[in-house]
């Protein structure tokens, strides 16, 4: 981030969270917290948010472009796409989380513990998942897709079942600290940065997830989403699992 971006980021958390807040925890806080600091990062002016268009409600519109800040289910976005991408150019960005540091919040006393650094790295293959729930309008040169690492500390309830109440406990708030960095797709052809140049061709959805470290159904998602943008073509099958092989462009 530039400083000027880092000085804008700063400004949008203390405008959704506060010194106060900050001081005195997290109680008034809510779920949305990231989505509410990321609308006024994108859009400090607060006349730009919330602008009914076409009979709907888009997050931010500045009279030229709207952006829409989604942390989950994509499948809310396609009436709004439906009517947004025919009259304006729409960016939607999705939060991921890079470095996470969780934190445990006791119920009964309200005291907070923990703040373990998760080992785990945020990752753009996480975004197909929703992705896909739009892969309908991806190609749409009105669309553009972002995805925004962030750096936060996350907040959960110690109400789960196991003895020590983190096994199946609950989200409670998601504290966003910086922008790590940001990856945009404006193109089918921006999509191809995600398939390692030194993975041998063809290559299986198996070969991707193991070269790219995801899980295997992720990768098949991600192989399915590039094949209909045709940036990566079928080329005959390895057992019951289809060869891929990019597409040069």
């Amino acid at each position: 981030m530039t400083p000027e971006e880092t000085a804008r980021f700063a400004a949008a958390k203390e405008r959704i969270i506060g010194k106060n807040r900050e001081r005195n925890g997290i109680g008034t806080l809510s779920e949305k917290t990231v989505h509410a600091v990321l609308k006024n990062y994108y859009a400090p002016d607060e006349t730009q948010h919330e602008i009914p268009v076409e009979g709907c409600v888009a997050d931010i519109f500045n009279g030229k472009e709207i952006i829409e800040i989604q942390t989950r289910s994509f499948d809310r976005m396609r009436p709004k796409l439906e009517r947004f991408l025919p009259l304006y150019p729409v960016t939607i960005v999705y939060p991921i989380p890079y470095c996470k540091h969780v934190f445990w919040i006791d119920e009964e006393t309200g005291e907070i513990s923990g703040g373990r650094k998760s080992p785990l790295k945020g990752s753009p293959y996480l975004a197909f998942k929703e992705l896909y729930r739009i892969k309908a309008y991806l190609q749409d040169p009105n669309l553009t897709i972002r995805l925004t690492f962030l750096n936060m500390e996350e907040y959960k309830l110690l109400n789960g079942w196991s003895r020590d109440k983190k096994r199946g406990s609950s989200r409670y708030d998601r504290i966003p600290v910086s922008i790590e960095r940001e990856m945009e797709f404006t193109c089918a052809q921006d999509y191809v940065q995600l398939i390692p140049y030194d993975l041998p061709e063809p290559f299986t959805s198996a070969q991707l997830a193991k070269a790219v470290q995801i899980r295997k159904e992720q990768a098949g998602i991600v192989c399915n989403i590039l094949h209909d943008l045709g940036v990566m073509k079928r080329e005959g099958k390895k057992g019951n699992a289809y060869l891929y092989r990019v597409v040069e462009v």
